[in-house]
């Protein structure tokens, strides 16, 4: 990595790499912070640099209260982006980030922002599918530590916690909230490309309802499937990291050769909210 990086801010607390060819931008899972993206800088090939987002109520930002409703978040975002992020940059969000990242792209190209040049998806079924709620606020922290762990990918040391799990459930409640309180609203099709990643055992986002989000765009459609569950992408972080950087390369470098993203075609086998 070079050693340029932009003034840190509330949403970007480790910079947005104006030096770099293409930025990507993270938006993470309910109940987490920038710092699960973290160690994708270290790993992500050439041109891409990673830029984790914080949304508020976690890590630095745990003294703000959360967002409990994916509007306002959005617009707070798209704003930050339009000033601090130079283009050409995409972005990715995993779970309720995935949300998060369509409708940030949608409202930059409602205020004229800078847009993105991908939009990767993950773990989160296509926006115009409504999602059951799981009313967290009155679950004990033997019954959240229940529901977590159908999810998979939460230590077991965290879910045995119950001090810690009723501290970190205010935070998923918002999250979740965000994520489940969303209604969709019809609009154009992005003309952006868009990489839909995700578990085959994922318990809230199969194959076919990710395939859905190929209704989103014109752009471009590209689903990869991983052996694992909802936390598949960092179980198979390399393997995502190629599949971005691929995606990423022709942005990046002008009149480079395009990746071979059969929109629609099967999506390639892998190794292993």
């Amino acid at each position: 990595m070079t050693a340029t990086v932009s003034a840190r801010s509330r949403w970007f607390p480790f910079g947005t790499r104006p030096e770099a060819p293409v930025r990507l931008l993270t938006l993470p899972h309910a109940g987490a912070g920038a710092a699960v993206f973290r160690d994708w800088g270290r790993g992500m090939p050439e041109p891409v640099r990673v830029c984790p987002g914080q949304p508020p109520g976690r890590e630095g930002r745990r003294a703000e209260p959360p967002f409990t409703r994916v509007g306002p978040l959005v617009r707070e975002l798209a704003a930050e982006i339009s000033t601090s992020v130079r283009s050409p940059y995409a972005i990715l969000g995993h779970s309720t980030g995935a949300l998060c990242a369509f409708e940030v792209t949608r409202e930059l190209l409602r205020i004229g922002g800078p847009p993105p040049v991908h939009l990767f998806v993950c773990g989160r079924p296509a926006p115009q599918h409504p999602l059951a709620r799981s009313e967290l606020a009155g679950l004990s922290p033997p019954e959240l530590a229940a529901f977590l762990r159908r999810l998979e990918g939460t230590p077991e040391a965290i879910l045995s916690d119950h001090e810690l799990l009723r501290w970190k459930q205010p935070l998923l409640v918002a999250d979740f909230a965000v994520n489940e309180c969303y209604t969709f609203e019809p609009d154009t099709p992005l003309n952006i490309p868009i990489t839909a990643v995700v578990g085959r055992s994922d318990p809230g986002a199969g194959e076919e309802l990710m395939a859905a989000w190929k209704e989103q765009t014109t752009g471009g459609f590209a689903l990869h499937l991983l052996d694992g569950g909802h936390f598949a992408i960092f179980d198979h972080a390399p393997r995502v990291h190629a599949t971005i950087a691929a995606a990423l390369r022709e942005q990046a470098v002008p009149g480079a050769p395009a990746p071979d993203r059969a929109a629609g075609g099967p999506a390639p086998q892998e190794a292993g909210q």
